[in-house]
């Protein structure tokens, strides 16, 4: 599995909020059964409620979603749905989020 793909979220429960989740846990760990994902949900949704450094942003089929670190969390890479797009082009932003949510610099 690649690091920084986005996927479709499976959860019936949870998809209307946060349709796609981006896997960030290192492609060394494949063999594990969970993988590290942080949802996504449409940044429209979030006026002005953006906290900078800790939600990026990412566009997704012409859309901007944020990357909602705070709810990262571990997931059954089965539910994982199809792949829908590659943002390592955000690797650094992405990386920044997680280290800012656990540092706090």
């Amino acid at each position: 599995m690649a690091q920084f793909a986005v996927y479709l979220n499976t959860n019936e429960s949870s998809r209307k909020m946060y349709p796609y989740l981006l896997d960030v846990q290192s492609p060394l760990l494949d063999s594990l059964d969970t993988r590290i994902v942080i949802p996504l949900a449409q940044k429209a949704l979030f006026r002005n409620r953006e906290i900078k450094y800790l939600t990026p942003s990412l566009t997704i089929k012409g859309v901007a979603y944020l990357v909602l670190t705070p709810q990262m969390a571990a997931i059954h890479k089965k539910n994982l749905g199809d792949f829908v797009q590659d943002c390592s082009h955000a690797r650094q932003d992405i990386l920044a989020s997680i280290d800012f949510l656990i540092t706090g610099f």
